[in-house]
């Protein structure tokens, strides 16, 4: 597809016309489609103002949504709905892989290095819709694409392991886990990285992933079995009660 079809095809998923098409178009380059550009070409930057605003705007809306909820509530909720696994799926459903520009070495990464851009690539819209059009885009798009995921049991069953293993081990009086990556295999292009968690100084969980995210993801799903926060390999409250 020409670069000005996804142009236009995002701004349709978006709902949204932007002024600086330069923003758009960084807000959909992966970083191996401009190797050797200044660093505002692709979308890392976009992705992590994205991100802020995401939470931002997501603990907004939660907030007046759930005046019943506590804080442990409302804070599961929200990092089920921003966590990587649920934004990659909404970029998917929204169609936003048609519109993401990879370069060649990202030939060959499959489903793997296209799940990780969509989450990106999700948060750098947002990100470029803050700074073309102020609040209100960036807000009406969050809300219209993760309205669908809101479910009020996700406050009782978080998605996100390493966010409750922090919840259950500081609930207990513990120090927050650490994170530490031993590890990293693979070619440049598809790594597979091992990470560690440590709790209270002593190592509780390994895992691995296709980033350090799900690595350090799968290590605290490890330690949460290891510690009992679990049952029948699902993340439970009965530790807690």
């Amino acid at each position: 597809m020409p670069v000005s079809s996804k142009l236009e095809r995002a701004e349709e998923i978006c709902g949204y016309e932007f002024q600086d098409k330069k923003l758009l178009r960084s807000a959909l380059t992966h970083p191996s489609a401009v190797e050797g550009e200044p660093v505002w070409a692709s979308y890392e930057r976009l992705e992590f103002l994205g991100d802020s605003i995401l939470g931002a705007i997501v603990a907004n809306v939660l907030f007046d949504a759930y005046p019943e909820f506590d804080e442990g509530k409302l804070t599961r909720l929200k990092v089920s709905l921003v966590a990587g696994a649920t934004l990659s799926d909404v970029g998917s459903e929204l169609g936003l892989g048609e519109c993401i520009m990879f370069g060649a070495s990202e030939t060959g990464t499959g489903a793997r290095g296209l799940h990780s851009a969509l989450e990106n690539v999700y948060e750098a819209l947002v990100g470029a819709m803050f700074l073309d059009g102020g609040r209100a885009p960036a807000e009406a798009f969050i809300i219209r694409t993760l309205r669908p995921h809101l479910a009020a049991d996700r406050a009782e069953h978080p998605d996100n392991p390493k966010s409750y293993l922090q919840e259950c081990v500081q609930g207990d009086g513990g120090e927050p886990p650490a994170y530490k990556v031993i590890d990293t295999a693979g070619p440049a292009h598809d790594p597979i990285f091992t990470a560690v968690v440590l709790v209270g100084g002593a190592r509780q969980g390994k895992g691995s992933g296709s980033s350090k995210k799900e690595a350090e993801a799968a290590a605290a799903r490890d330690a949460l079995e290891r510690l009992g926060y679990t049952k029948d390999g699902v993340i439970t409250q009965q530790k807690r009660k």
